[in-house]
């Protein structure tokens, strides 16, 4: 798809992965949204890269719709979404202090999967209704989910569950929406070089590293941000969930 002119939206847009794919969204033309709950970082990159962001909680429907109305106003119909946004508290099933809590695997189930779900139906039913470029495409739809999918390390049950279910998202939502044009795809990345990485010691991003056959460090956002605008702009890229890992299988713990 050429994107140029026209909307695209980036959940969890104001740092990361989300921020990276906000830019490169931005120079190849289209009209960028951030989706965001952190606004202060969020408006900051709106207004280097010209485009816009509007609070939004993505596992909350009036707060997703609202975004999307905004959106819509500000700069004409979604033509792509991609999906950044998430959380990863870590917990054992059973810990020290017993049980994992029921509230937190709720929230992690909440956010990662059916925040993705909320964000890929409205925009779905929106690109339907777009006018159809090359091939007949209406839109594309990114989602993120994560090498966790696969290798779920101890700690991750919720974070995995959660990721596992965006894998297997995708390719029904892709067959159902062929016929309008719109294609889904999905990412699932390694270790990269996130806001969250960087909370952790020197010592322990230093062995994260080096765990990853090659190349041995982790993944920068960028790289991330440009496997999604290829999703983008290649049409034979559907239904797929993309492992972008450096060949990292994750040891148990």
């Amino acid at each position: 798809m050429d994107v140029k002119g026209h909307g695209a939206l980036v959940t969890g847009g104001a740092s990361g992965l989300g921020a990276a794919t906000a830019k490169r969204l931005a120079a190849a033309g289209a009209k960028v949204t951030i989706l965001d709950l952190n606004m202060d970082a969020g408006q900051a990159l709106a207004k280097e890269i010209g485009g816009l962001a509007i609070e939004c909680d993505v596992s909350n429907e009036a707060s997703a719709v609202a975004a999307l109305d905004a959106a819509r106003t500000a700069h004409g119909n979604v033509h792509v979404l991609v999906n950044c946004a998430g959380i990863a508290p870590p917990a054992r099933i059973v810990g020290r202090e017993g049980p994992h809590d029921l509230a937190q695997f709720s929230k992690v189930i909440q956010v990662n999967l059916i925040g993705t779900f909320n964000m890929l139906r409205l925009a779905a039913a929106e690109m339907t209704g777009n006018e159809p470029q090359e091939d007949g495409e209406r839109g594309v739809i990114t989602m993120t989910a994560s090498v966790a999918a696969f290798e779920g390390q101890i700690g991750q049950a919720a974070y995995s569950a959660s990721k596992g279910g965006v894998v297997a998202l995708t390719l029904p939502a892709a067959r159902e929406f062929a016929r309008f044009g719109v294609r889904v795809a999905t990412i699932a990345p390694g270790l990269f070089a996130t806001p969250l990485f960087y909370t952790l010691s020197q010592e322990a991003q230093d062995s994260l590293a080096a765990s990853v056959p090659y190349p041995q460090r982790f993944g920068d956002p960028d790289e991330y941000a440009r496997l999604a605008m290829h999703i983008v702009e290649n049409r034979m890229i559907n239904g797929e969930t993309i492992r972008l890992d450096g060949a990292i299988r994750m040891a148990p713990k």
